[in-house]
């Protein structure tokens, strides 16, 4: 279809699961059947909505190695009980897979392809399968090794030069040296995180994206963020020991001199976690037709590279690249989310940023509290803003993340 200029897109409605913790409360749910529970949200909170309109769903997801069966979009559908016509494609840019497919489902609107569509993402970290290699050869004498497919680097190609594949966590180390950043101004960030979500836990603030998973026939429902810590301090943070560098190690990311002994620790990073999310997105004439009221809009994006091991930085210019795009300023911001993979990265990226206010970043905290499901982060902080947009009544939203391997990855929504 050919189309005079690209149509505005709208998001209607994001819901999420309550994130649960490695091994928690939604250790035992499928990835596929967490990613059914809020595509089924969706379609079941927009009564007017006739779900045979939709017309694809776009669902991110970061692993693909086991219950994801390949095209978790797919298998979403079908389990959520859609009529077999809505197809389903499932898109990998890694930690940044859940808003690459808000982005790729918001351009198939705007360019005429589609009226209706479900986007989002979904991960379980918990049962990220153990991979074994196929044999160079039939029938090998000697030990055969295991990979974990839960996070970050696996199977890697020999080619890559060694500072490109340092651990996350060690790229994270390498930021905190390039800006200087401290243990304390790395604990104190992971403090507040937990201080924010708690207090939109309490709040209610969460009341209008979060679905519960579960039945309470089987046992109790998950309703809440499973990593949310009340009870943390700075004392409590400070106890921990890093995780990624030992005491007196330097990084091995650059060739110039790094700070010697660690400071990202499990308290100021993201934890690894369950959960799901998705985004209902129209054009005018879906709204006409299912007579729902849009919470947003969605006016530019931006993806971005940069140097594997700064993976940290990717919002930095992705950010910068989505306003530019929108014709908007950072003064011109009412509300962003951006993800936190690590303390350090998120501060590094605030220092990137001096023209963005910190004090409307993430303000009912960030993944260090509430969990970062690798395939659903994207998702979940994009529709994070656009309710936010929507409780407010106007404004205009950043929502921004970086992606392992060295991306960034940004959208501008408007209300």
């Amino acid at each position: 279809m050919l189309i005079d200029r690209p149509r505005d897109v709208f998001v209607v409605d994001a819901v999420r699961t309550p994130i649960g913790k490695y091994g928690g409360m939604l250790s035992a749910a499928r990835p596929d059947d967490l990613a059914a529970h809020v595509v089924k949200a969706l379609v079941d909170r927009a009564p007017g909505l006739d779900p045979a309109r939709i017309d694809d769903v776009y669902l991110g997801n970061a692993n693909g190695a086991g219950e994801e069966n390949r095209d978790v979009a797919r298998m979403a559908v079908l389990l959520a009980g859609l009529p077999v016509t809505v197809p389903g494609v499932t898109v990998n840019r890694l930690c940044g897979s859940g808003m690459e497919a808000v982005i790729q489902a918001a351009r198939a609107v705007a360019l005429g392809d589609a009226s209706v569509v479900v986007a989002g993402g979904v991960e379980s970290m918990s049962r990220a399968p153990w991979v074994l290699p196929k044999p160079e050869r039939a029938f090998p004498a000697g030990p055969q090794t295991l990979h974990s497919t839960t996070l970050g680097w696996r199977l890697t190609n020999p080619r890559m030069p060694d500072e490109w594949t340092v651990a996350l966590g060690e790229g994270a180390e390498l930021i905190a040296d390039r800006h200087g950043i401290t243990r304390e101004q790395q604990d104190t960030y992971a403090l507040a995180s937990h201080e924010k979500a708690a207090r939109a836990w309490k709040d209610g603030a969460f009341d209008a994206e979060v679905v519960p998973y579960g039945d309470d026939a089987q046992g109790p429902a998950a309703v809440r963020d499973e990593c949310v810590r009340e009870d943390t301090s700075l004392k409590a943070l400070g106890k921990l020991r890093p995780a990624f560098r030992k005491a007196g190690e330097a990084g091995r990311g650059t060739s110039g001199p790094q700070a010697g002994g660690g400071t990202v620790t499990a308290g100021n990073s993201s934890p690894l976690n369950d959960g799901a999310a998705a985004l209902l997105l129209m054009d005018e004439q879906g709204l006409r037709a299912s007579g729902c009221e849009p919470l947003a809009r969605i006016r530019s994006s931006a993806v971005t590279g940069i140097a594997p091991q700064y993976f940290g930085l990717g919002p930095v210019e992705a950010a910068g690249r989505a306003l530019e795009k929108a014709g908007r300023a950072f003064e011109a911001l009412h509300t962003v989310e951006l993800n936190e993979a690590f303390a350090a990265q998120a501060l590094g990226c605030l220092a990137g940023l001096p023209d963005l206010d910190p004090a409307l970043v993430n303000p009912h905290g960030g993944a260090i509290a509430l969990g970062h499901p690798l395939g659903a982060s994207g998702a979940r902080i994009t529709g994070a803003v656009a309710h936010r947009l929507a409780a407010a009544g106007s404004g205009t939203g950043l929502a921004t993340l970086c992606i392992g391997v060295g991306q960034g990855l940004a959208v501008v929504l408007e209300r």
